[in-house]
């Protein structure tokens, strides 16, 4: 029986030992806001003694309602245990270390730590509400927080909601390691875009994680922001456009300035220019300027202009050997670009396209006039046509022209036409017994001189002329040779007199007529009759005299009453006329300017197949003693090599015109 009885006693004294008094709930740090309401919790069990709080290590008092604590009390069902202290509202004072003792029981509570957080005020924006700045210079915005915000607060920038980056944060303390003041700093480059933008500086902490928001609005100051337009940019060369020049800036605009190709445009003010386009306007941009307090600003525009070719760069002449390469180059500019085709001159068929012709290994053939043509634009103005001409060096082409039947013992004259590039060294007349390269011998005389450029631009040539004075039968059966050469090579042909048939007269007002001549200048009444053959007629020559005698061989032969004066010779009519070389008097050629249909010495119809071209000779007595000074200084191919192309419209030589040549020596016999 005592071993239950002390296994009760022990029992019963485990149990007492589990009733002493004790924590059942321990205040744990908190956090409170300023001006709020702060509340420690502690609970005990098992203990109906003195329970206090003390703060940083000082007992706060035993009673509940903590006298000389005005913020703090004791709260709770003392009965059960429950002693929770109270702090409202809460100040910066109030931020310490807590705990809760059981003074009779010796319990003492884990110390806990009451933080005091304070929100920020609202931040401060430097400048604001409106802040003014200049466009394109580089800015700082500063955002200032000022006072005892815990913890220190961040600011942050905000444009439409978006956070802004490129801050600097800067964190100013004050004496003991306060805060004092917090600033960021926002740096920028302003446009005339943000031109009355709202920005937003937030300064938010953990005791007040919404943060609080200051607003600014920007005010820029910016130079011009141009725009210029015209109306209508493709346009046709000489039509109007109206350029608009559009300007937005703050402070306002102060002038324009209009510009063509960088040359101001004179007389143009305000934000409208009106003028007529060309094609300069197509590489030289108009510009308007517009001005104000800030600043210029600066645009231009350059025009579609469309217009017709323009002849930029001319072909230039060439002048090649045979079988050499040759080339031609023209330049055409326009809007749009012009074709520019190639063809010779006077045929329609299209050589080649682009801005150069090629002609391989060019023969005689080849040489003539080559046309450059770009077709007119849009506008149907401009284009046209550049010739250039090519020149083949080839040997000489020596061609006999007809030359008119001469009499027994009268003036003969035997013709040939020279086609040479370069210049011939000489141009000679040979027969039997001689040959003459210029001047006189004897019976015969040479002159040579230029012809000039003729029909269709086919080159120069010469022509080479041989006078006889006083025939002979052997001349009218030998032949004569007339040849050229130059540094290519040698040419000639072989030319004949022909002879013709004794002269006729008329009695009736001593009129005689100079056969194988005629001169549109003869003046001839209805009245008088002609006697003799119907061949080649001559100029009738009025004398004052009848005696003139017709002996058996056709010559005349007449008594000289003037003494000389008037000297009739043979069947040659001397009138102040000098005489020609080994005592012969030579004819007079008769004027070029006589009417083209009355044909003469140079006669060149059935061989050029037109028109006799002129008269080589003025109506007056003369001739050349030397050759022309200077022949001729290029070679253009005829269309043909060889004996004339007698088919109507096709002439192998086609000049037009002749020279007038000059006689420096003129002999007159008194």
């Amino acid at each position: 029986m005592l071993v239950p009885a002390l296994l009760v006693l022990l029992f019963c004294l485990r149990g007492h030992a589990g009733l002493s008094p004790h924590f059942l709930q321990q205040p744990d740090d908190l956090v409170a806001l300023l001006g709020d309401e702060a509340r420690l919790p502690c609970a005990l069990g098992e203990y109906w003694g003195l329970v206090q709080w003390t703060k940083d290590g000082l007992a706060l008092g035993g009673e509940r309602d903590l006298p000389g604590w005005s913020r703090y009390w004791i709260s709770g069902n003392a009965a059960s245990g429950q002693h929770d202290l109270y702090i409202r509202p809460v100040e910066l004072e109030d931020q310490a270390s807590y705990e809760c003792q059981a003074t009779q029981a010796g319990l003492r509570s884990r110390p806990a730590q009451l933080h005091v957080l304070v929100p920020p005020e609202a931040p401060q924006v430097l400048g604001g509400p409106f802040v003014s700045l200049v466009a394109g210079i580089p800015a700082n915005l500063t955002c200032r927080s000022r006072g005892d915000a815990r913890p220190t607060p961040e600011l942050l920038w905000f444009r439409d909601g978006i956070r802004l980056d490129g801050t600097t944060f800067r964190q100013t303390l004050l004496k003991e390691g306060t805060t004092g003041s917090v600033e960021s700093i926002l740096s920028l480059t302003p446009s005339s875009h943000d031109d009355g933008a709202t920005l937003v500086c937030r300064a938010r902490s953990q005791a007040l994680p919404s943060g609080k928001d200051t607003a600014i609005t920007l005010s820029l100051q910016y130079p011009p922001v141009v725009t210029l337009s015209a109306e209508p940019q493709t346009v046709l060369e000489g039509e109007k456009v109206t350029f608009l020049c559009h300007a937005t800036a703050q402070p306002p605009v102060t002038g324009y300035r209009w510009a063509k190709g960088g040359s101001p445009v004179l007389g143009a003010r305000g934000p409208m220019l009106e003028v007529v386009a060309d094609a300069s306007f197509l590489t030289e941009p108009v510009s308007c300027e517009v001005s104000n307090a800030v600043g210029s600003a600066n645009r231009s525009t350059a025009l579609d202009v469309q217009f017709g070719p323009i002849l930029q760069a001319r072909p230039e002449p060439m002048s090649v050997d045979v079988g050499e390469d040759a080339s031609f180059s023209c330049a055409w500019r326009g809007n749009p670009l012009p074709r520019v085709t190639w063809t010779r001159s006077g045929d329609a068929q299209v050589l080649g396209s682009g801005t150069t012709l090629l002609l391989p290994s060019v023969g005689p053939e080849d040489a003539g006039d080559y046309v450059c043509r770009a077709e007119p634009g849009l506008s149907g103005l401009g284009g046209g046509a550049a010739e250039a001409r090519l020149t083949v060096n080839a040997p000489p082409i020596v061609t006999a022209l007809h030359s008119a039947p001469a009499f027994l013992r009268g003036p003969a004259r035997l013709q040939c036409l020279v086609f040479a590039s370069p210049a011939p060294d000489a141009v000679v007349w040979s027969w039997d017994e001689g040959f003459l390269e210029a001047g006189s011998q004897g019976r015969f005389l040479v002159e040579t001189f230029p012809v000039p450029e003729g029909r269709e631009g086919q080159g120069p040539a010469l022509i080479s002329v041989l006078h006889i004075s006083g025939t002979q039968e052997s001349d009218f059966s030998r032949g004569f040779n007339c040849s050229a050469r130059n540094r290519l090579g040698e040419g000639g042909t072989q030319v004949s007199l022909g002879r013709r048939a004794s002269a006729s007269f008329s009695k009736q007002k001593n009129l005689v007529r100079i056969p194988g001549s005629s001169d549109g200048s003869s003046s001839r009444g209805p009245e008088e009759e002609e006697i003799g053959s119907g061949e080649d007629r001559g100029p009738i020559v009025h004398t004052d005299h009848s005696d003139l005698v017709l002996d058996e061989e056709g010559a005349l032969e007449t008594k000289d009453p003037t003494n000389g004066y008037y000297k009739v010779r043979g069947v040659s009519v001397s009138l102040s006329l000098g005489e020609g070389p080994g005592g012969g008097l030579f004819l007079p050629p008769p004027s070029p300017l006589g009417h083209p249909g009355t044909p003469t010495f140079c006669d060149f119809n059935p061989h050029l197949g037109m028109v006799p071209p002129c008269r080589l000779y003025k109506a007056r007595a003369g001739y050349l003693t030397t050759p022309h000074p200077r022949a001729f200084t290029s070679y253009s191919k005829p269309t043909s090599i060889g004996p004339p192309d007698l088919a109507p419209r096709t002439p192998p030589f086609p000049y037009a015109a002749f020279p007038i040549p000059s006689h420096p020596r003129l002999q007159t016999h008194v």
